[in-house]
């Protein structure tokens, strides 16, 4: 390969180019933040209309790591990526490693109560499982719209408590942290009771000859509504199919009504209340789950609201102490 030698002239030229590109090269830098900002917006806004695009043409299950797609783009449209970063990766992170153990739990302890969720519903119901009194009423054998309306109430769970975060975030950014301890302890403290009473719902009760009379009707409405699976970090990991008790449908929707109470007041308060009621509808009717899993869920609920308020107070106090006992230093070296 010939090696050509600049003379100092071609040096000399080539250092000329250079100084005159550097202001422009350092312009160029300068305005790209400022590009961002002026155009970051409207990337963010076409960027969560091609996702429910994309997710309207390609249904499937709504998992975190989709889901964080879509508030990233929601953070680029606000002009407050880096603070949505900072509140929400933290919450999703500990969502996931929630549902990881989620799915290991039923390896923990393999004794799985089958009938006596059966029973309790039945004693505290008259005699007949609510799922198939509900479906006695409403299902004429065939799924149709009101079932696919049902199973979309369903999938809302997976939806709304991101929805909601955001919110809060946004509009009553001093809620925000209550609210997403609140939702992580209620997490955690769902999956130690699914390691220690492992409970299947009432569509595995059924293929497991503990009970009949009901259909599945989610497993039939996914198959009405074309959904398929699209591979994800979420299916790495392995669900658990004995984690009825208590219901986390349940569970988040109970929050998120105490939630808009106290941080959006009695009126979008009392217009919540649609939600939970529709949920606790909808997981019975499906008969993924017993109404007694509903209860158990609600009472979790509560008890994660009051003890993520606890801690929230007790780190802002730990917090809080820090700083004043760092200030008389800070202020020294002034």
């Amino acid at each position: 390969m010939e090696i050509v030698e600049l003379t100092r002239d071609d040096r000399a030229v080539s250092a000329d180019i250079l100084d005159r590109a550097e202001p422009r090269l350092e312009q160029s830098a300068e305005a790209l933040p400022g590009l961002f900002a002026k155009h970051g917006r409207l990337l963010g806004t076409v960027g969560a209309i091609a996702w429910l695009i994309w997710f309207s043409m390609v249904p499937s299950w709504p998992t975190p790591d989709k889901l964080f797609i879509l508030l990233l783009c929601g953070f680029v449209a606000v002009g407050a990526t880096r603070d949505g970063l900072v509140r929400f990766a933290p919450f999703i992170a500990l969502l996931l490693v929630y549902e990881s153990f989620r799915g290991v739990a039923d390896d923990l302890n393999s004794r799985v109560e089958f009938s006596g969720l059966v029973t309790a519903d039945e004693v505290l119901f008259g005699g007949q499982l609510p799922t198939t009194r509900l479906q006695n009423w409403f299902y004429d054998g065939n799924p149709g719209a009101f079932e696919v309306a049902m199973y979309g109430v369903y999938m809302l769970h997976f939806v709304v408590p991101f929805a909601l975060a955001f919110l809060i975030w946004r509009l009553r950014p001093q809620h925000y942290w209550n609210y997403v301890t609140s939702i992580v302890v209620t997490s955690f403290a769902g999956f130690l009771t699914f390691v220690a009473f492992p409970a299947a719902p009432p569509w595995l009760a059924r293929e497991e000859g503990y009970t009949d009379g009901f259909a599945h009707l989610s497993a039939e409405a996914w198959s009405h509504l074309g959904l398929r699976s699209v591979p994800t970090l979420y299916d790495k990991l392995s669900p658990n199919p004995v984690a009825a008790v208590p219901s986390l449908h349940a569970a988040y929707a109970t929050l998120l009504t105490m939630f808009v109470f106290m941080a959006f007041g009695r009126r979008w308060g009392i217009v919540s209340l649609v939600y939970p009621a529709a949920i606790y509808f909808s997981t019975v009717y499906l008969g993924e789950h017993y109404l007694i899993d509903e209860v158990i869920g609600s009472v979790y609920a509560v008890g994660g609201f009051f003890a993520a308020r606890w801690i929230v107070t007790r780190v802002k106090a730990v917090v809080r102490r820090r700083g004043e006992r760092d200030l008389p230093q800070n202020a020294s070296m002034v």
